[in-house]
């Protein structure tokens, strides 16, 4: 698929990444007078097009997030279908996502600083908190629940600027709930107590998720050990926390109660909204001599691309977009 041109307009350089549903392309929007633009193209994957269940999930990721507008949350721009193949345009991060960042650092003994990791989760709460206080176009609420937090869903780029992207498994209020049995909607590891149980998703259950990539984060371990997916599944099923300050003895007091309240096991003692636990958490980076700016992400994220660059054997760089 190199080189094929969709729509007439946009051209697939190279793979980006590929998932059990998709296969994500970087690609160039081309225009008149030469424009070209760098973006990612999701295509679902061919196996995948006849069913029904899977097309529709990938519809809604391109409806919901068409209508999510904000700096921290990736941009959807078009949306395509050629014959029976789909495909979902949106803008391109030039930069790493937060688990690629954190096993960058882990490879080079580096424990992630967490001012930065602070700083990048409170951008990521800026774009949740955006989609949980979505209005419709009468002004009503329509609230967004993403329902798979992770840190491969949390962009962070080269510019320092942090997005989360992928509202596939996202689900608006106005629109009915997917249930097949065969989709896992959400990353297990990363699964609230209360959607195991089948319980609808809430704010709480997209911050319990947040909360969980603090803690590995800082921790630089699974918050859950099993060995297979129902160990891990019935793990997060008990959501019984193991000690964070244990494991890292240089938080601060305050960050540890935060994210021990993002898990707490009882949807109702967790924070109210994303805007309530993002606000927490600058409020105790104000009172950090570090820099927690987008320049400071970026100079870091940029160390880390370089580590990667270091560990990985050469390869190709990805062709240029032509003039």
């Amino acid at each position: 698929m190199q080189n094929q041109l969709i729509a007439n307009k946009y051209e697939l350089v190279a793979v980006a990444g590929q998932g059990g549903m998709a296969t994500v392309w970087r690609g160039v929007m081309r225009g008149a007078a030469s424009f070209a633009r760098p973006v990612a193209v999701k295509h679902i994957l061919p196996q995948l097009s006849s069913d029904p269940e899977f097309v529709a999930m990938f519809v809604e990721e391109a409806r919901v997030g068409s209508q999510l507008q904000h700096p921290n949350i990736v941009q959807i721009i078009d949306f395509e279908q050629e014959r029976q193949s789909y495909y979902l345009i949106m803008e391109w991060v030039e930069g790493l996502d937060l688990s690629r960042y954190l096993a960058a650092l882990q490879d080079a003994r580096q424990p992630p600083p967490w001012p930065l990791i602070t700083a990048i989760c409170v951008d990521a709460l800026r774009g949740l908190s955006a989609a949980h206080e979505r209005l419709d176009g009468a002004g009503k609420p329509a609230p967004v629940y993403h329902r798979d937090v992770a840190p491969q869903n949390m962009l962070i780029g080269v510019n320092g600027i942090v997005k989360l992207t992928d509202f596939g498994l996202a689900r608006a209020m106005d629109r009915a709930r997917m249930t097949s049995p065969l989709i896992i909607k959400g990353k297990l590891r990363y699964l609230s107590p209360e959607l195991t149980l089948g319980n609808p998703a809430t704010v709480q259950s997209d911050l319990f998720s947040m909360g969980v990539v603090l803690w590995e984060a800082l921790a630089q371990e699974p918050l859950y050990k099993g060995a297979t997916d129902v160990e891990v599944f019935m793990q997060a099923r008990k959501g019984e926390i193991p000690s964070l300050a244990a494991r890292r003895g240089d938080l601060p007091a305050p960050l540890v109660q935060v994210i021990d309240r993002a898990l707490a096991r009882d949807p109702a003692q967790r924070f109210a909204s994303a805007k309530e636990m993002l606000r927490e958490m600058t409020q105790l980076l104000r009172h950090v001599p570090q820099f927690t700016d987008a320049y400071a992400i970026s100079e870091s994220v940029g160390r880390a691309r370089q580590l990667i660059a270091q560990a990985a054997p050469p390869a190709p760089h990805p062709p240029p977009i032509p003039k």
